[in-house]
């Protein structure tokens, strides 16, 4: 397989991350050094994440786009990058792989790290350091996503280290900008997209993750496609109990560009509803990401200048975002 013409998406067994031996985990990290470094995608099993969570969550997504326009509107996303996202708000506009102009035809539920009043992140007023916004009337909503966004943390958490290895660094070289993460859990809803729609026009744009790492849970429906560097899209499908799992910008830069934050894009002409539930694990938002030591070699230089996390999201988010633009406007 070469980062040129990869035809699927490989599959990686998560078990020695919960059975751990020394040389368990050497194999672990060599497969995600192998498919992280050609592919940037893969679907992971044996994970340890409890499938009545992951139906739970998808309930609960259900549910939410069940309510009324009106009541969902009532979260609209605020400046905590907390609530309800409509359809035709969001804009891939910063994205380099395709001039975009049309907005994502999709509408989310977006909630995140929570952090009381009194957290110094809060006090501090760093950016996105506020509360999760609620719907009123859904018993048991809260409960589910924040289950499931708990348990796909500690998830997270317990690759940082395996990667780390991959890369050929010790994991307390990731580990501490991670004891605070930056965690983003996305209920998205696609409606179904009329067959003769615009080539143009997307349940998401052509477009790469801003962060760490993503894990993905979707349904059936299918209609997330994956770009090979020979610019085929390739169909990234539902597979029973694996989550897919890709990099984003900041591990690729992390990495020195070892690691691959590929270009992804969704497609629904199914002529059903799709739901999918992307989990995004991102460092504190204070973290200066740039590439490791393990990941320049003495006769090669760092690809990329150091940047902070928070300053580049920020950025992304201002320029993608209808809602976050408004208020810049006021």
């Amino acid at each position: 397989m070469t980062v040129e013409n990869f035809a699927a998406i490989p599959l990686v067994d998560l078990g020695p991350l919960f059975d751990p031996t020394e040389q368990g985990l050497d194999q672990l990290a060599a497969e995600i050094g192998r498919v992280y470094s050609t592919v940037g995608f893969g679907y992971i099993v044996n994970h340890g994440i409890d499938p009545a969570l992951v139906e739970g969550v998808f309930a609960a997504s259900a549910r939410f786009h069940a309510l009324s326009h009106q009541e969902k509107m009532r979260l609209e996303i605020n400046e905590h990058h907390r609530g309800f996202i409509p359809l035709n708000t969001s804009t891939d506009t910063t994205t380099k792989l395709e001039n975009v102009s049309k907005p994502n035809q999709s509408e989310s539920f977006m909630m995140m790290h929570q952090r009381a009043a009194d957290d110094p992140d809060v006090q501090a007023g760093l950016f996105l350091a506020g509360p999760n916004q609620w719907p009123a009337g859904l018993p048991g909503f809260r409960e589910a996503v924040t289950a499931y966004h708990d348990a796909l943390a500690e998830l997270g958490h317990k690759l940082v280290g395996v990667i780390a290895k991959a890369l050929n660094s010790a994991a307390g070289d990731l580990e501490p900008f991670f004891a605070r993460p930056t965690t983003f859990l996305r209920l998205l809803y696609y409606p179904p997209q009329p067959p003769q729609s615009p080539d143009d026009l997307y349940g998401s744009a052509p477009h790469t993750d801003y962060g760490f790492i993503t894990i993905l849970a979707q349904d059936q429906v299918g209609g997330l496609q994956v770009r090979n560097r020979s610019g085929q899209w390739i169909d990234a499908p539902f597979i029973p109990g694996a989550f897919v799992v890709n990099v984003g910008d900041m591990l690729h830069r992390w990495s020195n560009g070892y690691f691959i934050s590929t270009p992804h894009r969704v497609i629904n002409r199914s002529g059903r509803a799709r739901y999918s539930c992307p989990f995004f694990y991102d460092p504190h938002i204070n973290t200066t990401i740039a590439p490791l030591p393990g990941c320049v070699a003495a006769d090669t230089s760092a690809r990329f200048e150091p940047l902070v996390y928070g300053d580049f999201l920020r950025a992304e988010l201002m320029a993608n975002h209808d809602q976050h633009q408004a208020r810049a406007a006021k």
